[in-house]
């Protein structure tokens, strides 16, 4: 598993954060929440996504897919304006086909909010960052409330 440089939304400072790890990261020099943005495959997907006690959105994705490089920045805007909420979680289908077929991914990208360890919603295509923050917070909202 490997770590990811991320820059804190309120100061700028790039702040190294972990794919696994207990907690919430937080900024090195003024401690707000960071961007939680890690990359997993099929051998870290269990600890990184499934075993996070934060929400995780997974977003599959493939290196060809037009839509997918769209996405990708909206997914990092929201993990950002999300920042302590949520973790996004990427996972390339091409280097981890167990996944896709574990998914029943059939097309990229795909989108699914986890939640203790289990897929409480999904989705595919590409959308807005202002559809995908709805969308992550209304599933959460729902997951609270039931």
């Amino acid at each position: 598993m490997s770590s990811r440089i991320v820059s804190c939304v309120q100061c700028g400072q790039r702040n190294r954060v972990p794919a696994a790890a207990t907690g919430k990261p937080v900024c090195g020099k003024c401690r707000a929440a960071v961007p939680w943005i890690v990359d997993a495959d099929e051998s870290s997907f269990g600890e990184v996504a499934e075993g996070s006690s934060t929400p995780v959105v997974v977003d599959l994705w493939a290196p060809w897919c037009g839509p997918c490089r769209m996405v990708g920045p909206a997914l990092e805007q929201v993990a950002g304006e999300l920042a302590g909420t949520v973790k996004l979680v990427k996972v390339n289908i091409d280097d981890a086909p167990g996944l896709q077929r574990r998914f029943d991914v059939r097309a990229v990208p795909t989108l699914m909010i986890v939640k203790d360890g289990r897929v409480i919603a999904r989705q595919a295509g590409a959308s807005s960052p202002a559809a995908l923050r709805s969308w992550v917070e209304r599933t959460l909202e729902e997951a609270q409330a039931g």
